[in-house]
């Protein structure tokens, strides 16, 4: 019997190919679209307590609920029928994905959406808990956040450049590294990485007391610079 003839002998004599449909095939796809759906809502949980971003997104944070009992319904209908995975298979390699990922974070918790609709769809349960509790306990290990100092970036505009080093003095002995320096016709800009705590603040009193300051910007930094 060729391989043609074993193809063609799976699918006429498969029950999703008939439509029948036996009470333990349902019973089983219930049981896995709720867990999908339980744990998705576990990793919504986890990511809306461990957020350090700046804006959190409550649109992409439910699309991970999706995407996990989505996944879980891909990956049902692929070890069912087929038929179904072989267009299945088609369907998606054309999808392209344009979204971009602002926080790097954010493609953890995608993967282990699309993950865990994997695992529980193969009613791999143990190892889609499994997988979880090493997930949530590395997230709560290396994302927790440092409350002894904040990294913040400092911006100065100042129309004077000899003032430059009048306004590092005025940081005293707060952790500081110049990212840029921009040189204007009329004016100057300093950008300042600085790390301190959220009350001790006195540097910036000082540096905006300083003739030919024009303005002081102070942003809470969370990601990564580049310049």
């Amino acid at each position: 019997m060729s391989v043609n003839d074993v193809i063609k002998k799976s699918i006429l004599e498969s029950d999703m190919y008939n439509q029948a449909i036996s009470m333990s095939t349902l019973f089983t796809i219930a049981v896995d679209l709720i867990i999908a759906l339980l744990m998705g809502l576990v990793i919504y949980a986890v990511y809306k307590k461990f957020f350090s971003g700046v804006i959190f997104s409550r649109s992409y944070a439910i699309t991970l609920v999706g995407m996990t009992v989505l996944t879980c319904m891909v990956t049902l209908a692929i070890s069912t029928n087929i038929i179904i995975s072989l267009g299945m298979v088609g369907a998606l390699s054309i999808v392209r994905y344009r979204t971009a990922i602002k926080e790097p974070l954010d493609l953890l918790y995608m993967f282990w959406a699309i993950t865990t609709g994997i695992t529980v769809g193969a009613s791999m349960y143990i190892l889609a808990a499994a997988g979880a509790v090493i997930v949530i306990f590395m997230i709560a290990i290396f994302g927790r956040k440092n409350h002894k100092s904040d990294v913040y970036i400092l911006i100065i505009h100042y129309t004077n450049d000899e003032i430059g080093d009048n306004i590092i003095r005025a940081l005293g002995k707060v952790k500081y590294t110049i990212k840029s320096k921009t040189l204007r016709k009329d004016e100057c800009e300093l950008t300042i990485q600085v790390t301190c705590k959220s009350d001790n603040m006195i540097f910036t009193e000082k540096i905006r007391s300083l003739e030919f300051v024009t303005d002081l910007t102070l942003v809470q930094y969370n990601g990564e610079y580049h310049g």
